[in-house]
């Protein structure tokens, strides 16, 4: 009795081990992605600023002024754009990953369900077959 309760303990934080593992996994995979594009947004709006930036230190005249001014302004909606958009990935990544979170989590609560009803139901189906 006692080794099969042990076997059954086991067994279960087996299975818990390595659905953490599984779930660590997820999580890890979606910061890097997420790492990932916060970088790309981050290099992008660095290189743009810096080309805004060299054009900034060769106007010379009011006419240049008024195309940096221009210029800045549709930069800085570019950048506002390309924030909302790297947003919106982020947060899919997001859902994405809760989702996959989610559904472990099931399978979890499943196979505990299942670990815990099995050995009733044999021990129940014995207990009628002795009578």
């Amino acid at each position: 009795m006692t080794q099969q309760l042990n076997a059954q303990v086991f067994a279960y934080a087996k299975q818990l081990t390595d659905n953490a593992f599984k779930a660590q996994s997820v999580a890890f995979k979606a910061l890097e992605k997420i790492a990932e594009l916060q970088f790309q947004a981050l290099e992008k709006q660095s290189q743009v600023t810096s080309d805004y930036i060299a054009g900034a230190l060769e106007t010379r005249d009011i006419e240049g002024l008024r195309t940096l001014w221009e210029k800045g302004s549709a930069l800085s909606r570019e950048n506002a754009e390309r924030a909302v958009a790297v947003t919106q990935e982020i947060i899919a990544v997001t859902q994405k990953t809760a989702e996959s979170l989610t559904a472990l989590a099931q399978e979890q609560q499943q196979a505990a369900n299942d670990a815990v009803s099995a050995p009733v139901a044999a021990v129940k189906k014995a207990a009628a077959a002795a009578k």
